[in-house]
């Protein structure tokens, strides 16, 4: 029987944070602006007037404190609000291909593997920078990697659906191992301009690589995975309606919906329970006791979700060594968010210990991988 591990991970953070008081006080300025510039429909009722934000409403809504972004200045500057990001020539690498190769190359030196092993390799991310060529490839050429390359997007749950992707091919026998990266820009199909929605994202790229495993594992922090469980159901509370048929349809150019949105409440309701209850029924398939995981590594979309799943779970209050929190560092990153808990805080596992990396987002999608230590 073909046995699969995580070999290694990656990690690239962008340089500049961006804190919640930076980014309440430039949307403050904005909405100061809003509401002078349309006083007169403001007074009649043909607009609504703008409602400021404050650092203590978004800490206690999501438990965000700051974002890594790569760049700052353009959101801050309320006559823009969105990410300066300079458009790369065509014989360049690409704003996600760049940071996706340093997450991947940590990731791959991580794995004590030689490159020339990796048969292919996947990004697996929320938001592409262009239809095509696809990203991935454009990472594999610039590794010098043999074999096939692709994109996919199954938003938040991409990761997760990309080691499930990666595993089948790898039980197929059609690959031995492969490279997931998950580059996320995340602040740029975010709405600044939305009291509700303009703390939620940051930037970030992870990697992953996973592979057959042989009789040794190749390093002292390889984890094999022992089961997968991906669930889908359509639902418009998550939604983005960018994409390239937006022109067609020139009314609709420039509107907000052309953004994230989502009705955050409705997520919370229904999202949080199913995704606790497709934890354990995973677990009951595979005969493991909710009491032999040792760490749960959740999307990182909001703190007072993953507590109330991992309590859900659990049956009482997890500590943040069993469900390790990153999102009041990093915000919403996306793909990238339980990668990124699971990255940093591995170490504390041990030998034969059992965890599980768990996304849900967009989609709705839920994707669950069940994992053992064995280096």
């Amino acid at each position: 029987m073909t046995r699969i591990q995580i070999s290694g991970t990656g990690l690239f953070t962008p340089k500049e944070i961006l804190t919640n008081d930076e980014l309440v006080n430039s949307y403050n300025k904005f909405v100061d602006e809003f509401n002078i510039e349309n006083e007169d429909k403001i007074k009649t009722g043909e607009i609504e007037e703008l409602q400021k934000s404050s650092s203590e409403f978004i800490e206690k809504a999501s438990g965000v404190k700051a974002r890594y972004v790569q760049n700052k200045s353009g959101i801050l500057d309320t006559k823009f609000m969105r990410p300066l990001l300079r458009e790369r020539k065509e014989d360049e690498l690409s704003n996600l291909a760049e940071m996706g190769v340093i997450a991947a190359k940590q990731a791959i030196e991580n794995a004590n593997i030689d490159i020339e092993k990796i048969d292919a390799v996947i990004v697996a991310c929320l938001n592409l920078e262009r239809p095509y060529p696809a990203i991935a490839i454009e990472i594999q050429n610039a590794l010098n990697i043999e074999g096939f390359a692709f994109d996919m997007n199954v938003a938040c749950s991409s990761a997760t659906f990309g080691i499930q992707t990666i595993y089948d091919m790898i039980k197929s026998g059609s690959i031995r191992s492969a490279l997931m990266v998950n580059p996320e820009i995340c602040s740029g199909h975010l709405n600044f301009k939305d009291r509700d929605c303009h703390f939620i994202f940051g930037d970030v790229a992870t990697a992953v690589v996973i592979e057959e495993l042989q009789e040794v594992p190749n390093n002292s922090n390889s984890y094999e995975i022992l089961s997968t469980k991906l669930y889908t159901q359509f639902s418009n509370n998550i939604r983005n309606n960018y994409g390239f048929l937006n022109s067609s349809s020139p009314d609709g150019v420039g509107n907000s919906d052309k953004l994230f949105h989502q009705n955050g409440r409705q997520v919370f309701k229904e999202v949080v329970p199913k995704v606790a209850s497709l934890i354990k029924e995973h677990l009951e398939k595979n005969d493991i006791e909710v009491t032999s995981i040792k760490a749960m590594y959740l999307h990182q979309a909001n703190e007072n979700m993953n507590r109330l799943i991992s309590k859900y779970v659990l049956g009482q209050e997890a500590s943040r060594d069993f469900a390790p929190i990153v999102l009041d560092e990093y915000a919403n990153t996306s793909s990238a968010g339980s990668i990124i808990a699971f990255h940093k805080h591995n170490n504390n596992l041990k030998k034969d210990d059992l965890a599980i990396i768990c996304s849900f987002g967009a989609g709705y999608s839920i994707g669950n991988i069940i994992v053992r230590k064995i280096g």
